[in-house]
């Protein structure tokens, strides 16, 4: 794969990621989209349409854990360029939740409905909030290395590659994984939950609660104990009342 196809590559599949997430949110949101998570039930059988579902959302945390896994990384590299390889776990993950999109059986039984005009706005809000909370912690880290732009980009300038320094900045001196948080926000705050939409949040999170030890172990694999020493003092996805910010030990030099 020549240095111009790779970039090529790098950004289509980051269109493809930008146009799964866009849907993933109008299909939480029920809204811009032809099919969303809350559409009227279809002929499926209760017990089929809910194996079909928790197999698809099955899919998509083995898919997201195992591709992520350093491991696998090494020896995925050997089958796709380095400069690629996390171009194409994106591309793949997006076609995972495709895959959902596509396949979601519907189970609207309301498990709760917001009525009065206040609830609704809150709830909106809070789901706002989760979205720029998420996109806005992409940036602070890094979008373009999060999404493969900045490795074909490096191959592109024929730069070496390397892995991004650690640092703590912003939403990441009070919660170690704001990302993680705005995900949780998005898939709980909703005026109107339905069965579906409670299977949909009960499974991502827990999906995030399992892949967050590992992406820790990750995490401490590569900073050591400057990652140990920020695990100890930041809390995983909720900020404490009263905390203070966190700051390394180069910010205190």
């Amino acid at each position: 794969m020549t240095r111009l196809v790779a970039f090529a590559y790098g950004i289509a599949c980051y269109g493809v990621m930008f146009a799964a997430l866009l849907y993933l949110f109008g299909f939480l949101g029920n809204f811009g989209v032809p099919k969303s998570i809350d559409l009227p039930a279809t002929s499926a059988a209760l017990g089929t349409a809910l194996a079909i579902d928790l197999a698809l959302l099955a899919l998509f945390g083995l898919q997201h854990s195992i591709m992520a896994r350093p491991r696998f990384k090494a020896w995925w590299s050997r089958l796709v360029p380095q400069s690629v390889e996390r171009s194409t776990y994106v591309l793949l993950s997006s076609a995972v939740l495709a895959l959902l999109f596509l396949e979601w059986q519907p189970l609207p039984t309301a498990v709760w409905d917001a009525h009065d005009r206040w609830a609704i706005v809150t709830w909106w809000a809070v789901h706002g909030f989760g979205i720029a909370l998420l996109l806005a912690a992409t940036f602070v880290i890094d979008h373009f290395d999060l999404f493969g732009l900045r490795q074909v980009w490096l191959n592109l300038l024929r730069r070496p590659q390397r892995s991004p320094d650690f640092t703590v900045a912003f939403f990441y001196q009070y919660v170690r994984h704001p990302i993680y948080l705005g995900w949780l926000l998005i898939f709980w705050a909703t005026p109107h939950m339905t069965v579906g939409h409670l299977i949909f949040a009960a499974s991502m999170t827990a999906y995030i609660l399992i892949a967050v030890r590992y992406e820790e172990r990750d995490l401490v694999g590569m900073h050591g104990s400057e990652y140990v020493q920020y695990r100890r003092r930041v809390p995983m996805l909720f900020p404490r009342p009263g905390q203070r910010r966190y700051s390394t030990l180069r910010e205190l030099r």
